[in-house]
């Protein structure tokens, strides 16, 4: 005769946790996940992404029908390291294509999930999707590209996404050319000053080349080898601010032809390492963007028709005003225009809310806001 057997529901819970790795708990939940990636830290933060949906699925899943719903969730996903807490690595193995597959043991807050959902979603429906700008300079075997491997890859990639991109096809042939010179010379100055005429809030930028590195053979075929190498930056418009640095490694490629060099054979190595590349910069991206929308960072803010004696006296009351939320304001002042470096934890959104009170009520007037810079103008008492 067989007896049945009372749980509680923790028991029960534990029962679930121990057979499908979550277990729930009065605030949140604890769940087990993995994820792949080039190394191992890239495989932590894909198992991070994935115990975060996999904890706060039915949250996440709650927002499906919302407007930029993707580009949202990506947002958020790519905050996981502040959503994801008391993680806990499994260990890690070599996993298919040479990645690296990693598992982890981490708890989950719904509620955290949901203010991130709602500061995002708050933030896109008041400035709009981010906007971007891309431009490569790719060569083969020294000649210049028309149209650049790399930057295609990214593009798609941002677009699929919900970023606004401005295509190279949008440019006029001299501001190609001073996009080529900046990008041959890393002049960031040259080319965020192109991503501001069309209101990109975020540029990459960089070059790419790949020669001829011998010939193989391959299965009984001769096939031409290609090496490629080069650099992609991604920045802020508006400050200027380095969001990251990705190194063209490992890219190596060819065709099979009798020929010892091929253009081909260079478009393959440059195809070979554009997906990586693309995923890379895209989270990248997110986590900065995410981040800046909702913490600050650096905020500049730009006040125009002030003395000097003025802007001593705004940098003194933002400190006054935005007590412990502002580490350091960098003054410069010239030709009756203040520029005010603010590094911060407020939201441009929030520095406006202090710019519109006490002091700063009846002397300026905002005239612009973008997610890393404001423009203000002084107006008479």
């Amino acid at each position: 005769m067989y007896c049945l057997k009372r749980f509680t529901i923790v028991q029960l819970s534990l029962i679930l946790f121990l057979g499908q790795a979550a277990f729930a708990t009065s605030d949140g939940v604890w769940v087990e996940d993995k994820g792949t990636g080039i190394t191992e830290e890239a495989a932590m933060r894909d198992a991070m992404r994935n115990a975060l949906g996999q904890g706060a699925g039915l949250e996440i899943s709650s927002h499906s029908r919302t407007e930029n719903f993707e580009l949202i969730r990506d947002a958020v996903y790519a905050r996981a390291d502040g959503l994801v807490s008391q993680v806990k690595p499994l260990g890690c193995k070599p996993a298919v294509g040479g990645l690296v597959s990693c598992r982890i043991r981490a708890f989950v807050r719904g509620a955290d999930v949901k203010a991130s959902w709602g500061e995002i979603q708050n933030v896109l429906d008041q400035i709009g999707r981010p906007s971007i700008m891309v431009y490569i300079k790719e060569t083969i075997d020294g000649l210049p590209q028309e149209s650049s491997i790399l930057e295609t890859h990214i593009e798609n990639r941002f677009t699929q996404m919900g970023f606004d991109l401005y295509a190279r096809t949008q440019l006029k042939a001299i501001e190609k050319k001073e996009m080529d010179d900046a990008a041959i010379s890393n002049n960031v100055s040259k080319m965020q000053a192109i991503a501001k005429n069309f209101n990109a809030q975020i540029f990459i930028t960089g070059h790419a080349n790949t020669n001829a590195a011998g010939s193989k053979v391959l299965a009984g075929q001769r096939t031409a080898m290609y090496n490629a190498d080069g650099v992609l930056k991604m920045y802020y418009t508006d400050t200027g601010k380095l969001i990251t640095s990705e190194p063209l490694t490992n890219c190596r490629g060819g065709v099979r032809t009798d020929f010892a060099g091929s253009a081909q054979g260079g478009r393959k190595a440059l195809l070979n390492c554009g997906v990586e590349l693309a995923e890379n910069l895209y989270w990248s991206a997110m986590k900065s963007w995410s981040t800046q929308i909702s913490y600050g960072g650096t905020i500049v803010l730009e006040v125009e028709g002030i003395s000097a004696v003025e802007a001593i006296k705004i940098k003194k009351n933002l400190m006054s005003a935005a007590l412990g939320k502002i580490q350091s304001i960098n003054k410069s002042f010239s030709k009756r225009i203040g520029t005010f470096r603010i590094k911060t934890t407020l939201s441009s959104d929030d520095l406006i809310e202090i710019l519109s009170e006490g002091y700063f009520v009846n002397i300026l007037e905002v005239m612009d806001q973008q997610m890393g810079r404001i423009q203000a103008v002084h107006v008479d008492d």
